[in-house]
């Protein structure tokens, strides 16, 4: 078990990382905290991660699932409902984490930097939702996850698609890089893992969040988080009929089907080996 030092009550393994908020923005904790629970791309990608922890994992084997990069807790409000999971969630910022307990207080959360976090054969699955464009040596984190899980344990990730759709929000959200699935299951097996199953997501509504994306706009004056927010927060009655339209890419997922296209990539791994 890594050393480790606590903070305003949470085990810290990177404490020197704990305040720095380079790699995300301590706004978008904060417009998150606003906005996560009605967004309707969040909430169906919550249920996306949610059918396939029963898929993949299943519903009666106790399993210890770490969540890297767990934000304000919005991923574990759906893993939860899972019983067989003992669940750890970690942020490497305590902005984060601070919003995560006060939402999830049995929840056991720690501060952690993916790409140093030392643990060996600890979890038997890890997530990463949304995490990895953020990380600059995104394979050192993936072998350390490599590292972290039990033998045949599993690696589920989710990642923006297609470097042609940059856009401010991938610079106000500070992302690295958009991923082709080349270039994910390259670094995925790279890293030591077999791909079980690769979708895109977000495929119904792609036209649209392609059309978006190459719609020109004027440069704006307000402070990023105002920006940020803009940028994800819909008008009500869009956001529940684009909630309603993802139910038929959660569908096809649940199906077994691989989305041809999208703006996320999917991806469920297994530690290879075994």
């Amino acid at each position: 078990m890594p050393s480790y030092q606590v903070i305003d009550g949470f085990r810290c393994y990177a404490p020197d990382r704990a305040f720095e908020e380079v790699d995300y923005p301590s706004s978008g904790f904060d417009v998150s905290r606003q906005v996560e629970d009605a967004s309707f791309w969040c909430r169906s990608r919550n249920r996306l991660i949610g059918s396939l922890v029963t898929r993949y994992v299943g519903s009666e084997r106790p399993t210890r699932m770490l969540e890297l990069g767990c934000g304000i807790g919005g991923v574990l409000t759906e893993l939860v409902t899972h019983s067989n999971l003992s669940l750890t969630g970690s942020e490497i910022y305590l902005h984060g984490l601070r919003y995560a307990r006060t939402r999830l207080p049995h929840i056991d959360f720690i501060q952690l930097d993916a790409t140093t976090m030392g643990f060996f054969e600890t979890f038997d699955v890890v997530g990463a939702f949304d995490v990895l464009e953020h990380i600059d040596a995104d394979e050192t984190a993936m072998v350390r996850v490599h590292d972290a899980l039990t033998p045949g344990g599993l690696f589920l990730v989710t990642v923006p698609q297609y470097p042609s759709m940059w856009s401010r929000l991938d610079e106000l959200v500070h992302h690295k890089r958009r991923y082709t699935r080349v270039e994910l299951t390259s670094k995925l097996a790279s890293s030591g893992f077999d791909v079980l199953f690769l979708t895109s997501f977000v495929c119904a509504l792609f036209p649209l969040m392609l059309a978006s994306r190459l719609r020109p706009r004027r440069p704006r004056r307000e402070d990023e988080s105002k920006q940020f927010q803009s940028e994800v927060q819909l008008p009500v009655a869009l956001n529940a009929l684009f909630d309603r339209v993802m139910r038929i890419d959660e569908a096809a997922v649940r199906a077994g089907w691989s989305l041809p296209f999208g703006g996320t990539l999917v991806a469920v791994a297994r530690k290879a080996g075994v």
